[in-house]
């Protein structure tokens, strides 16, 4: 691996993982109360459920696009939200949702940091998406909405 291609790399990797100048998508949703993961603010129009599927959603689609040209993608924007709900998220569906989130973001990792692919070449089967520029895309996805996941908690009085 060159140089450049682990400094690159590496400068990804702790932007998937850790962030940067803000609090990461695991630190967002730690320690939530079970009652919290559907009430929706007044003037709102998601909670931390909806929000914690569509980052969950989005960043499946990005891995599958990037490992499959025959991947399809879910219907925007209807596939890739959850119906508002106001039923409790019990324990079992929250804990697959994260747990999807951080297998799909190893999934992709492990693309980022195999030297056999190109992190600048595009897809054959996108229209100029790149390994980098997908990595961006994730990265920049979940930081906004983890920005939202604590500002939901702030009204929810339900954060540090």
């Amino acid at each position: 691996m060159t140089d450049q291609r682990k400094g690159i790399v590496d400068e990804l990797l702790f932007l998937l993982q850790k962030g940067n100048a803000h609090v990461s998508f695991e630190e967002a949703v730690a320690d939530l109360p079970k009652a919290l993961r559907s009430v929706t603010p007044d003037n709102l129009p998601y909670n931390v459920w909806q929000l914690v599927e569509h980052i969950r959603i989005t960043q499946w689609d990005i891995v599958q696009f990037c490992i499959s040209a025959q991947h399809q993608s879910p219907p925007w924007p209807s596939g890739y939200w959850p119906k508002a709900t106001t039923q409790p998220v019990d324990d079992k569906a929250w804990n697959a949702s994260l747990q999807q989130i951080q297998d799909d973001k190893k999934r992709f990792i492990a693309l980022i940091t195999d030297t056999d692919n190109d992190l600048y070449k595009p897809f054959a089967h996108g229209t100029g998406q790149s390994l980098l520029r997908e990595a961006l895309l994730i990265a920049d996805h979940t930081s906004y909405h983890t920005g939202e996941i604590v500002i939901v908690r702030r009204l929810l009085k339900s954060w540090k």
